[in-house]
């Protein structure tokens, strides 16, 4: 007899596009997209269980089995590096991790790069392979006001459309990686649960358009 099968999902706009994949691809719980304060959801018959939680801990909650699978952006992974299974891309929330700052920003030639990211681990790696000294300033907000208020020389963050940077004066420099949503697996679930997460996977890659 089948498992429930437990499936974390990231809060907000790409935890809905998600769900409404995994309800197209026969793992539907109508229940999940109510309103209000209920976190966890369930349906017997398709031996599914969601529940949502903030998009950087849905590879916390599946790194410690928490969660059987979840869908995390490939951001945090490149970020937090968990020790889980990284399944598929799903196509979702498509955008990129890159470089950016004042137009004609040039990189200092005598002194160490000024960095503002919440991405540090990403912007670390990135810098140390391209040979670059960077001193990594960590924030958590309004990254792009740093390079403005001479806080930082580029900043490294997320950009989707390229607006904000637009209307700050500021533009992409480099790009780091293209990210979207990938479905991951607790490695040792993922074991106990090979057939039910392999349809899955299956099943989802009928409607996954990368």
């Amino acid at each position: 007899m089948a498992e429930m099968i437990n499936i974390a999902l990231p809060k907000g706009r790409l935890g809905k596009a998600a769900y409404k994949l995994l309800e197209k691809s026969g793992y539907d719980c109508p229940t999940a997209m109510e309103d209000g304060r209920k976190l966890v959801f369930e349906n017997k018959e398709k031996k599914v269980r969601y529940f949502w939680v903030k998009p950087s801990d849905v590879a916390i909650y599946v790194e410690r089995g928490a969660a059987d699978v979840g869908i995390v952006g490939k951001d945090i992974l490149m970020e937090y590096q968990p020790d889980i299974y990284e399944l598929m891309d799903l196509g979702l929330g498509k955008c990129k991790v890159a470089v950016a700052g004042k137009k004609g920003t040039f990189y200092p030639k005598e002194r160490t790069l000024k960095v503002a990211t919440k991405f540090g681990n990403i912007a670390r790696e990135y810098y140390r392979s391209k040979g670059v000294e960077a001193d990594i300033i960590h924030l958590n907000g309004s990254i792009e006001l740093a390079p403005i208020l001479g806080l930082s020389d580029v900043i490294v963050d997320i950009v989707e459309t390229g607006t904000t940077l637009r209307e700050n004066n500021l533009e992409v420099l480099s790009e780091v990686a293209g990210v979207s949503a990938r479905l991951v697996a607790n490695k040792a679930i993922y074991q106990f649960k090979r057939e039910q997460i392999e349809t899955m996977v299956k099943e989802l890659g009928n409607f996954v358009e990368v």
